[in-house]
């Protein structure tokens, strides 16, 4: 019995759910499937689409789930609605970490969970218009920008000071657009016409986030009646000696000026910093159109000047302000060459100016080069623009003389700085390959040169040895007849005295018997010989032969 009973009561509750879904309308619900985030600076809306528009009195409510946990829970705001739209922009959650959502639909019964795609709410954010307040002047108009988002955005907590801004201005009475990129929260419109309308709007972007918002609404003001003293015009810095000397121009006589300076980086800070500019010292109440500071009165840094004209009675509106950037002013100094040669071009290494500590000349600021370089025997100069600091010169000449020097120019287009010339460096390239080839030809030549040179010149001195220095060598008739060492040391001996030894010859056969019978007698002289002073003459020559005879007689005997 009681299993009949466990029986019929479960077939009594299969009915009636089965008869639900009839009560309501004969149809099954379900969750929609086209659930679309939108979130604009702190405000997160969710839109959906009703998965049967014939059902009425449906709601929808959806959960959240953090990244991390398993656990699911009510996203507040999102709970039983029955548009097709909610707004969660009071939870609070980290904006940088993901999040899961989930939808269900709910009348009598529930559909099933539709889970919507994860999302980081950061990166799905939208920029929204940011809030703009105007003031005009005679010929400006100066405009206060509030970051988008809340006074206390959670989305932005951390961009307020990166945002930048573009703004689209234009007469009211024309179509004509001018679109002014890449402003500060506080940015000043010049060279306008008084008692104009001008209108504008304004759109935030953040440029690390790759982030571009929305324009926001438009915005007119009407500029007030010119002024009776024009503020100062053409206002630059330049560097002379040690000091910053500021000039500008003035078309009225009889008036003062004061410069005020400002740090660059507060302009960055979105709250008003009107009151943080401070007066240039030594530049008040001045009555030329320059001033001159020390450059130990301000560090490195970056900083606006702008100068304001008074005769006593009236004063002008502010002038355009003006970047000054001390590291540009003071250190841009010549670069440093460093060349070397090769056989058709040259490396060329851009170093540090000797008085920045050795540190690279681009090291703060995007630098361009202009190198210029031409023949030492010509005045053809050659010019070449370059970003890198290490890079080579082709297509020159073998053994050539080239000079070479260099300045440095900024990127930036309102400055458009230079710095001088570099010293002129002088460097020769090597040879190349032809020119080794002559160079050899030209050493080969030069060798056989000199050796015919050297062949030459001992051929002219053998001809003029011979020809005034004779060989003072017997003839081959006495050396026939005289072959004995000593007679023919006689014959061929000088004396130190300028006195020529002459031997007269009696007879020889008479000498080659005294030869013959006295080869043992070692004491006894074989031969006898007659100095005479020659003087050139020998007309005495029978006498000299008689004496000769009978001295050899007397020797003999």
């Amino acid at each position: 019995m009681v299993a009949l009973l466990g029986a019929t009561t479960l077939v009594l509750v299969a009915v009636a759910l089965w008869m639900l879904p009839a009560a309501a309308g004969g149809k099954n619900l379900k969750s929609s499937q086209k659930v679309e985030v939108d979130i604009i600076d702190d405000n997160f809306i969710l839109k959906w689409n009703r998965s049967d528009e014939s059902l009425r009195s449906v709601t929808f409510s959806f959960n959240y789930q953090k990244s991390g946990t398993d656990n699911w829970i009510k996203l507040p705001g999102c709970q039983n609605i029955t548009s097709t739209k909610c707004n969660f922009s009071s939870l609070k959650f980290n904006v940088y970490e993901e999040i899961k959502l989930r939808i269900r639909a709910e009348k009598e019964n529930t559909s099933s969970w539709y889970e919507v795609d994860p999302f980081t709410p950061y990166n799905k954010a939208q920029i929204g218009p940011p809030e703009v307040h105007l003031e005009a002047e005679d010929k400006a108009i100066m405009i206060n920008i509030s970051p988008p988002g809340t006074k206390n955005s959670v989305m932005w907590a951390l961009d307020g000071s990166s945002f930048r801004y573009s703004l689209v201005i234009w007469k009211n009475s024309s179509s004509g657009e001018e679109e002014i990129e890449n402003i500060y929260s506080i940015h000043k419109i010049y060279k306008l016409s008084p008692e104009t309308t001008y209108c504008l709007k304004v759109k935030a972007a953040l440029p690390m986030a790759w982030k571009v918002g929305i324009y926001g609404p438009v915005y007119c003001i009407k500029t007030t009646v010119e002024n009776k003293l024009p503020p100062p015009e053409n206002i630059e810095i330049s560097v002379q000696n040690q000091s910053y000397v500021l000039k500008w121009d003035y078309a009225y006589a009889n008036v003062t000026f004061q410069v005020q300076w400002l740090h660059a980086f507060l302009k960055r800070n979105p709250v008003n910093h009107s009151y943080k500019w401070k007066q240039m010292p030594d530049c008040e109440n001045v009555k030329t159109t320059q001033c001159v500071l020390p450059q130990n009165v301000f560090p490195k840094g970056i900083y606006f000047l702008r100068i304001q004209a008074s005769d006593g009675n009236n004063t002008s509106f502010w002038s355009e302000e003006i970047k000054f950037d001390t590291e540009i002013q003071a250190f841009l100094l010549p670069p440093v060459l460093n060349v070397r040669s090769a056989s058709d071009s040259l490396h060329i290494y851009i170093g540090a100016p000797k008085e920045s500590a050795n540190k690279p000349v681009n090291w703060d600021y995007p630098l361009t080069y202009e190198i210029i370089f031409w023949e030492n025997t010509s005045n053809a100069e050659r010019k070449i623009f370059k970003k890198e600091t290490d890079f080579i010169v082709p297509n020159l000449k073998p053994l050539t003389v080239y000079c070479v020097k260099a300045r440095a120019h900024t990127m930036d287009e309102k400055w458009n700085k230079s710095s001088a010339f570099s010293d002129v460096v002088f460097v020769k390239t090597k040879p190349g390959n032809a020119s080794k080839i002559w160079l050899i030809a030209v050493i080969c030549t030069a060798l056989f040169a000199i050796l015919a040179v050297i062949y030459v010149v001992k051929l002219l001195l053998r001809c003029i040895n011979y020809v005034f220095f004779p060989s003072l060598k017997a003839s081959s008739s006495i050396d026939e007849y005289f072959s004995e060492q000593p007679l023919k040391n006689l014959l061929l001996s000088t004396s130190e005295e300028q006195i020529e030894k002459c031997f007269i010859i009696e007879n020889i056969s008479t000498i080659a018997t005294v030869e013959e019978t006295n080869q043992t007698d070692e004491d006894h002289k074989k031969y006898s010989s007659q100095n005479c002073q020659d003087s050139g003459n020998y007309s005495n020559e029978d006498e000299s032969e008689s004496k000769t005879s009978e001295e050899l007689h007397q020797d003999f005997v």
